[in-house]
C-alpha cells in the first residue's frame, strides 16, 4: 500500500491506516487554499520514516507521544499537540515510545501559505502548537469525508466548510464541538474577542457576561467549546501576541502588553509553555527569509 505520509505500511499496518485524496472543484479551486489530502494512522514503539511531500502538512497527535525529528530539529509532541510539517526533502520521522495515533491533513493552493500563517505556524520549519478540541473534532470529520469521497469532488464545499471552520475556531469565533455555541457561550467568546485578548477576564467575570452561575457557566463553557474557560483565553491570548510578534513588529514587552500580560517574564514564560520556543526566539526564526519560502520536491503520485 502507498502513502501520502509514511515511508512503509506493511499489510498488516495497513487497517490502522488511513487516508483520501481530494479532486477540489471549480469553486474550490478559486478560492487558492484546499485540503489536498488527509488520513490518520496509528503507530506501535520503534521509528517510523515520513516521505517527502510537496504540501503543507498538519499532524496532530490524538494518541501518546512523539518525538518528531526533521532535519536537525527535535519535537516532542504529546496528546493535543499539533505541528505544520513544510513541504520539501528535509528527512523527517516519528519516534514513538508507546502505541501512538496521529492524523493529518495536507494544504494546497496558492493562497495556502496564507492558511498556515493564519493557523499560527511557521512556513519553514515545524513548531509545537496546541489545538483546541474544536479543531482536533473538526479535522476528524475531514478525515472521514475525504476517505468517504478520495480521489473525487463529492465533498469538496463540505471540505472547504470544515476547513474554515477549523480557522474560525483557532481564532476565537464561535465554532462549538458539534454546533454553533449556545448564544450565552458565544456572547462570552465574542467578548473576548472584541478586544483582542487585551483584557484580562477572570472566571466570575465570563459568567456574569454569560448571566450564570459560576460552576454553571464552567461546565457549560467545557461541554460546548472542549476545555475551561481560563486554558481558552490564555490559548487565544498566546495566538494573538504570535500574531504581533511575527507580522506587527513588537517587542517581547509590547505583544506581553497587549495581551494583557505587563510582567514580560510571565509572558515569556507563558508562551514558550504553550508554544515550545520563547518569543524572542520566535521573533528570531519568523523573521529569517526562509521563512516565507520552501524547498519543494516532486512527490510521486500515490495511488
Amino acid at each position: 500500500m502507498n502513502s501520502y505520509l509514511l515511508e512503509h505500511i506493511s499489510e498488516n499496518m495497513a487497517p490502522l491506516a488511513v487516508e483520501g485524496f481530494h479532486k477540489p472543484g471549480s469553486l474550490t479551486l478559486a478560492s487558492g487554499a484546499w485540503i489536498h489530502a488527509a488520513g490518520s494512522f496509528t503507530l506501535e514503539k520503534g521509528t517510523h520514516p515520513l516521505n517527502p511531500h510537496d504540501q503543507w502538512v498538519w499532524l496532530v497527535v490524538e494518541k501518546g507521544s512523539i518525538l518528531l525529528r526533521w532535519d536537525q530539529h527535535d519535537l516532542a509532541l504529546s496528546a493535543g499537540s499539533t505541528c505544520f510539517l513544510p513541504g520539501g526533502n528535509k528527512p523527517c520521522s516519528i519516534i514513538a515510545e508507546e502505541q501512538i495515533r496521529c492524523l493529518w491533513i495536507a494544504l494546497e493552493g496558492p493562497l495556502s501559505p496564507m492558511v498556515v500563517r493564519k493557523m499560527g505556524a511557521l512556513l519553514h520549519m515545524p513548531l509545537k502548537q496546541g489545538a483546541l478540541p474544536s479543531q482536533i473534532y473538526l479535522a476528524e470529520q475531514i478525515v472521514q469525508v475525504i476517505v468517504r469521497h478520495t480521489g473525487t469532488a463529492d465533498a469538496t464545499y463540505q471540505l472547504q466548510h470544515l476547513m474554515y471552520g477549523m480557522i474560525a475556531s483557532h481564532w476565537g469565533q464561535p465554532v462549538a464541538m458539534d454546533a454553533m455555541l449556545s448564544h450565552e457561550i458565544a456572547k462570552v467568546v465574542d467578548t473576548l474577542r472584541s478586544n483582542q485578548y487585551k483584557d484580562n477576564f477572570s472566571l466570575a467575570d465570563m459568567a456574569a457576561i454569560s448571566r450564570m452561575p459560576m460552576e454553571t457557566f464552567r461546565k457549560r463553557f467545557v461541554a460546548e467549546v472542549g476545555m475551561p474557560p481560563l486554558s481558552y483565553v490564555l490559548h487565544c491570548k498566546m495566538e494573538r501576541a504570535k500574531e504581533l510578534l511575527r507580522d506587527q513588529n513588537y517587542s517581547v514587552r509590547q505583544a506581553g502588553a497587549e495581551v494583557g500580560m505587563q510582567d514580560p517574564y510571565h509572558f515569556s514564560k507563558q508562551f514558550k509553555h504553550i508554544v515550545g520556543i520563547s518569543p524572542s526566539a520566535f521573533m528570531k526564526q519568523a523573521s529569517m527569509p526562509a521563512a516565507t519560502i520552501r524547498g519543494v520536491v516532486s512527490n510521486k503520485k500515490k495511488k
